[in-house]
């Protein structure tokens, strides 16, 4: 993911450029490379088969993880995952086409012009793998009642 020119720097949630102007998740001239950018709060531009599952509020205050949350991880044992900036959540970082974002309950999934705020605390080492599997395990367990809705 670092090899990606999709970088930009963080002002706490909003996407910036390395000068200081808005940056933009439709805009690439506004994004850089993650060198320029890894000294200072940043985050990655979602987009071109990059994308993210977030989920929220899914580690407790003891540190473990919510039931929910450790079967998607589970369903993609080779994804690259960090903590959140609220250290109480987790991004899941893969491949997936572009498609419009989804929020389901605690679970959003991003995979085309969108802006996320990383903090390279990982949580688990991978790469970027195909997060299709990830995708289907979340549509069952939002079938079956198993993700808080917040």
């Amino acid at each position: 993911m670092r090899q990606l020119d999709r970088w930009t720097v963080a002002d706490g949630k909003r996407p910036v450029t390395v000068s200081g102007t808005a940056a933009s998740s439709t805009r690439p001239e506004t994004w850089a490379t993650h060198a320029e950018v890894k000294d200072q709060p940043h985050g990655v531009m979602l987009g071109g088969g990059l994308a993210c599952i977030d989920l929220d509020h899914c580690i407790n205050r003891r540190g473990h993880l919510a039931p929910w949350a450790r079967e998607i991880l589970n369903s993609v044992p080779g994804a690259v995952v960090e903590r959140s900036v609220s250290k109480s959540g987790l991004h899941i970082f893969g491949l997936l086409p572009e498609a419009p974002g989804r929020k389901q309950g605690r679970v959003e999934t991003y995979s085309r012009e969108r802006f996320i705020r990383t903090t390279e605390d990982i949580y688990r080492q991978g790469g970027l793998v195909d997060l299709g599997p990830a995708v289907k395990k979340i549509a069952s367990l939002v079938k079956g009642g198993s993700i808080p809705q917040r």
